[in-house]
């Protein structure tokens, strides 16, 4: 699963890095979704702009209108200078037509839980077919619970870096179907009972084919990279 599309090889969370991990052979992509200023679901993951538009602007703070004149690209390389910020309703369109299947995170800028999973699951579910696979996966358990209740056909992940006491009972409560933990945290035990419980379990952002393997053999159904081409030929 290509993280943030392939982030290694094009601007995160844009068209071109879903153009570019649907190229490496990805069969899923993950990427951040979060509300704009007026309330329209898009691809991003900072609830500042800066690092990746250069704007020194809060992204829940502008509207789309405005958004849509940032470039996000040129601080990756000069090749991708002009690249948008993408809606979430484009970025679905452009991975029907790719063939890939979407892991919607949700991250909502702070106190905004409830309005950006209802935001987004209304696109979600209005322009993804019932026949496709996709994911909704967020560490907001207050997401995942709007998701449960609003789009429930939609199977739900849990993402942690670090397991609380309670994720199982967290898991369960909110109909999750996978539980995805930070690649350099998860250990051979954890993995085991996340399995044990009978849980899909995903790995993340792991770039290096040696932990990869480790982690399959430990369990792990899915590994989430930056490079999802590089990684799949070392573990090929």
């Amino acid at each position: 699963m290509g993280h943030r599309g392939a982030a290694a090889d094009a601007p995160e969370n844009t068209l071109a890095s879903l153009r570019a991990a649907a190229a490496q052979g990805a069969s899923w992509v993950e990427f951040d979704v979060m509300l704009s200023g007026d309330g329209v679901p898009v691809l991003f993951h900072d609830e500042t702009l800066a690092r990746t538009t250069g704007r020194k602007a809060r992204m829940a703070e502008t509207p789309l209108a405005e958004l849509r004149g940032l470039d996000a690209g040129a601080w990756f390389a000069p090749d991708f200078q002009g690249e948008a910020i993408p809606t979430l309703e484009d970025a679905l369109a452009l991975l029907l037509e790719l063939g890939v299947s979407p892991n919607l995170e949700i991250k909502p800028s702070k106190d905004t839980d409830e309005a950006t999973a209802r935001a987004a699951l209304a696109v979600l579910s209005s322009s993804w077919p019932l026949e496709r696979p996709a994911l909704v996966s967020s560490f907001s358990r207050a997401c995942l619970a709007v998701a449960q209740e609003e789009a429930p056909r939609f199977p739900r992940g849990l993402i942690t870096h670090r397991p609380p006491k309670d994720w199982p009972e967290a898991a369960a409560e909110l109909g999750c179907r996978t539980v995805h933990i930070n690649g350099r945290r998860l250990t051979a035990k954890l993995a085991k009972r996340v399995k044990d419980t009978g849980y899909g379990l995903a790995a993340f952002t792991v770039n290096d084919a040696e932990r990869a393997r480790e982690l399959i053999a430990a369990g792990v159904d899915c590994i989430i990279t930056d490079a999802p081409g590089v990684m799949a030929a070392a573990l090929a």
